[in-house]
């Protein structure tokens, strides 16, 4: 999608977003291991969310990662996102053929969701269920189709306008709290830039080429490198702690929490991933698992992990 206020083909630099660092390290993250389960980014209105998620796809073509990021809006019908029967080809040439949907075009990419929290139970069901096989399959109209559909899932929201079920929570890699950013001199920053890009999208998009290209190269040699990442046994105890410390439930955060950790290593061009490795990702692996009291609030869940981590020697 086009970052609004650009010209046609123009998009707003994922290097030059600024004061979201949490939600483009989690995004960078699933782009070097999508088995990391996608992410889930919920807060406030109006903080670059959507304009984020559409800028990873446009970087990561500068290295000619074919990861494309397929928005699935709220209201699609459910061949547009299944496919199903091509009505053109049924009705003009009398051929029954399978017209494919939002989960075909999104096949080794990311499939996007504004509004997740708003999305029918029974879709965003359906829709993880085939983010974890890999497969959609199709049976509707005659027609008995099975395609991949190897997916990065990616759902954004503000929890004013609804909640989200917290076993579909758990079901999403990772998650991330965003934030109304309050530091003035970045607030002012914001503003420049935005305007900037409004006033001129190519030179402004020019401005960060560089850059773009520089993080999308790390990400592809992340890729490559991310399998062979060590978990040594420091890391992995780490893993072990911060997951029983902080009462997070099931077993899927270890798994989330030890991938995170090598793909965050691997960013960084090492061959082992560390304990800092654990501790810097271990809020997004977590939060959205623990446990919650009746009056918990995003920041006091974060400030519980903080404690854990800093009662086991891991605060960054």
């Amino acid at each position: 999608m086009q970052a609004s206020g650009g010209a046609e083909g123009v998009y707003f630099p994922f290097s030059a977003i600024l004061g979201q660092e949490e939600l483009k390290l989690g995004l960078l993250l699933n782009a070097v291991d999508p088995q990391i389960g996608g992410l889930l980014a919920l807060g406030d209105r109006g903080t670059g969310k959507s304009t984020t998620v559409r800028a990873l796809g446009e970087m990561l073509r500068l290295a000619n990662i074919a990861a494309p990021v397929v928005t699935l809006p709220l209201g699609a019908s459910d061949d547009r996102v299944l496919g199903g029967l091509d009505l053109e080809a049924a009705l003009v040439r009398g051929e029954k053929r399978f017209a494919p949907g939002l989960l075909a075009e999104a096949d080794q990419g990311f499939l996007y969701i504004d509004e997740v929290n708003l999305l029918d139970d029974y879709l965003v069901d359906l829709l993880l269920d085939v983010a974890a096989s890999g497969v959609n399959h199709v049976e509707r109209d005659g027609l008995s189709v099975t395609h991949p559909a190897r997916f990065v899932l990616v759902g954004s929201g503000n929890p004013e306008e609804g909640d989200l079920r917290p076993q579909l929570e758990d079901r999403f890699g990772l998650a991330t709290w965003v934030r109304t950013i309050t530091d003035l001199e970045t607030r002012r920053e914001i503003v420049l830039r935005r305007l900037a890009f409004t006033d001129d999208p190519v030179g402004f998009a020019q401005r960060f080429r560089e850059a773009e290209r520089e993080l999308a190269e790390r990400v592809r040699l992340a890729r490559e490198r991310v399998s062979t990442v060590a978990l040594p046994p420091p890391a992995l105890e780490a893993v072990v702690n911060v997951v029983v410390s902080s009462g997070a439930t099931g077993h899927r955060g270890e798994i989330v929490l030890a991938r995170a950790a090598r793909a965050r290593a691997a960013l960084e061009g090492r061959e082992e991933a560390a304990p800092a490795d654990v501790a810097a990702v271990a809020a997004m692996a977590l939060r959205h698992r623990m446990r919650r009291e009746p009056f918990d609030t995003p920041e006091s869940v974060d400030n519980r992990l903080r404690e854990t981590l800093a009662a086991l020697g891991l605060a960054e």
